[in-house]
């Protein structure tokens, strides 16, 4: 069976202790060399994962011919120059999210794309590819809940780590960058549209300048949906997609355990029933299904267009709080 050969971009902790752990199971994915700024921390990484190349630059692993695809794992203001350095160097890529800083930075990312109509590309949001998530969305699109008119969503952990990338402003730290992203797109992509405005709360840390309890409230065509995320809560995560006939509860909506069954609740009128899902690794689908789309040459699931609407309306949720009022979503 073909595999598409793929290069890791960094060690950052996401790709060593999350991502490629699950590529091992993977049928169309296999890593075939990981880099890092540090020669000797590509080369620990390699060993221990059973790596066969370490390389002690990103353009040493851009130059590598037998390497397919490259995974985006570093920080936020990094994304989009490594992406197109990657479609440059001729490699597919499965980029972290958030795509970018901006929308500026997604569009220039999108129009870059265009000029490589060949290579594949696409945002990392993993949870779209768990089962769990599959099966809600199946449920709301056959109207099992009636119609779509409420989302609720939850997202948070602690952290005030100043070293943590995700503590840094400057580099597109902060909670809704890094966690309220997820909020967004789940909204997207259970109501199959664009939201028509928005408006947020953002409370920051007078040290660290990053938002850490952000609430936002997202106004669609047929429904609204609401969420709060934070990086200074106690852990927690929680969605729920209500509609005028029942509900759907997600327990563990965003980090499915890899080892344990997944569960999601089902109520309506006074029936409740949970419904679980065999053992999966959102990760390890993610990448087989990125690498099939190439080995087929189909489009990927999510195009960039995605990445670049989601970046809109977090960019009005920051407009939003600055301004006090609504903010409809600048389209193009």
């Amino acid at each position: 069976m073909k595999k598409i050969k793929w290069g890791i971009l960094s060690t950052a902790k996401i790709a060593t202790d999350r991502v490629l752990p699950a590529l091992v199971d993977c049928k169309f994915t296999q890593v075939d060399a990981i880099c890092s700024r540090d020669l000797a921390q590509a080369q620990k990484v390699a060993r221990l994962l059973n790596i066969e190349k370490a390389y002690g630059s990103y353009e040493e692993l851009l130059n590598d011919k037998d390497i397919d695809a490259i995974y985006i794992p570093l920080p936020n203001h990094l994304h989009v120059e490594w992406s197109i350095k990657c479609l440059k160097a001729g490699k597919h890529v499965l980029c972290e999210k958030p795509i970018g800083l901006s929308s500026k930075e997604a569009e220039t990312l999108l129009e870059t794309s265009k000029k490589y109509p060949h290579l594949k590309i696409m945002e990392a949001f993993m949870y779209r590819f768990h089962p769990q998530w599959i099966h809600a969305k199946e449920l709301v699109n056959q109207k099992w809940i009636g119609d779509l008119k409420v989302i609720q969503s939850f997202f948070s952990y602690y952290n005030v780590d100043p070293q943590n990338i995700r503590n840094k402003a400057e580099i597109g730290g902060g909670g809704l960058m890094d966690i309220g992203c997820y909020c967004i797109s789940l909204s997207r992509f259970l109501f199959d549209a664009e939201p028509l405005q928005v408006v947020s709360t953002i409370n920051y840390d007078p040290v660290l300048k990053t938002d850490v309890i952000s609430t936002g409230m997202m106004q669609f065509e047929n429904g609204v949906s609401s969420f709060t995320c934070s990086t200074q809560l106690v852990p927690y995560q929680r969605v729920n997609i209500i509609g005028d006939l029942g509900r759907i509860e997600i327990e563990i909506p965003f980090n499915a355990k890899p080892l344990e069954p997944a569960k999601i609740s089902l109520y309506k009128a006074d029936e409740q029933k949970d419904i679980f899902f065999d053992i999966s690794n959102q990760y390890t689908l993610q990448f087989d299904t990125f690498s099939k789309a190439i080995l087929e040459d189909k489009n990927v699931p999510t195009p960039l267009e995605d990445a670049l609407n989601n970046m809109r309306v977090m960019e009005a949720m920051f407009a939003s709080d600055k301004d006090r009022c609504w903010k409809h979503i600048n389209k193009a």
